[in-house]
């Protein structure tokens, strides 16, 4: 399993009546999937991101979303980018991205991550706590989660989470993929070198080189082969189908992700991520386009631009 060209939707503000929501994300997926994307991910929260959106902005609950996609899309892989574990029992998330995989015969990752945004924590009453404590509970899930992808019972007695022999039927193939996704070096890097076969580098642009160098490192103090851990690096996308469009898409870059957007139109784009991010040593991109991704058109034009780099 890897993520060659992942698209991911993370905004749900479209033009037209609420009810037609989940229509244009899955004209999204079908446009993706018709462009050569191998994967459609979108994001695991409750409100919309600073600098994407205002809080109460259109946010669609994950998994719900993942499994009609997966009715209107054949062969993309399905993930979210990321599953935050602080809202759901690690046998329970288990269970839940294997049905993906049952619905979706065979196309489900688990993206995960140890949880961020506190405002979320907060108002739907999911314990926060600490760093520290957040990637305790990672490494607890994972020890739970990562057998039951198999087949095999999950069993913990942990100080966060306890399982007994939690069993996990029906299964459509031998192992679900685990994708990690963040840019801690000393902790989620060398939690992915430990039970994921994909991680995606979340960080500023002039960082990448060095992380994906701490990330083969943190493979080999292991003994793991760092070949075996795919990598891709998630990219905000502000493309534009004009020069006069990508002026406009230019001013509304959000300061916080300036240093991780690329801006152009669809060629353009590809040029840059060319030499930054493909030239820095990653396997593969997500892309996202926050602002146009809905329009009917912008999806297949960059994947047209974008697919040429990353052939498998």
């Amino acid at each position: 399993m890897s993520i060659r060209l992942g698209y991911q939707i993370p905004n749900y503000t479209y033009p037209g009546p609420v009810e037609n929501t989940f229509d244009t994300v899955a004209a999204q997926a079908r446009e993706a999937e018709s462009a050569g994307f191998d994967t459609v991910l979108v994001m695991d929260h409750f409100y919309q991101l600073p600098g994407i959106g205002a809080p109460e902005a259109a946010m669609l609950e994950a998994y719900t979303t993942l499994g009609a996609i997966a009715q209107h899309t054949s062969t993309v892989q399905l993930s979210t980018l990321v599953t935050g574990n602080t809202y759901r029992n690690p046998a329970l998330l288990a269970k839940t991205v294997t049905t993906l995989d049952v619905v979706s015969h065979g196309r489900a990752i688990l993206g995960i991550g140890a949880g961020w945004f506190e405002r979320e924590h907060h108002d739907y009453g999911f314990e926060f706590g600490t760093f520290g404590q957040r990637f305790e509970r990672l490494e607890e899930a994972l020890t739970i989660i990562a057998p039951m992808l198999k087949g095999e019972p999950g069993t913990l007695d942990g100080k966060w989470y306890t399982a007994r022999g939690a069993m996990n039927n029906p299964r459509v193939r031998p192992t679900i993929p685990i994708m990690l996704g963040g840019s801690g070096e000393q902790k989620t890097f060398r939690l992915a070198a430990r039970f994921a076969d994909h991680m995606n580098i979340i960080c500023d642009i002039d960082d990448l080189a060095r992380k994906v160098g701490v990330l083969r490192e943190r493979c080999e103090e292991i003994g793991r082969d760092p070949a075996t851990l795919a990598t891709s690096y998630l990219v905000m996308g502000m493309v534009g189908e004009t020069d006069a469009e990508v002026k406009e898409l230019a001013g509304s870059i959000p300061e916080d992700r300036r240093n991780r957007s690329f801006l152009g139109t669809a060629d353009q784009v590809a040029e840059q991520l060319h030499e930054r991010v493909l030239g820095a040593g990653i396997d593969g991109l997500t892309i996202n386009l926050i602002r146009n991704g809905h329009r009917p058109g912008v999806v297949a034009a960059v994947g047209a631009a974008l697919k040429p780099l990353v052939k498998s």
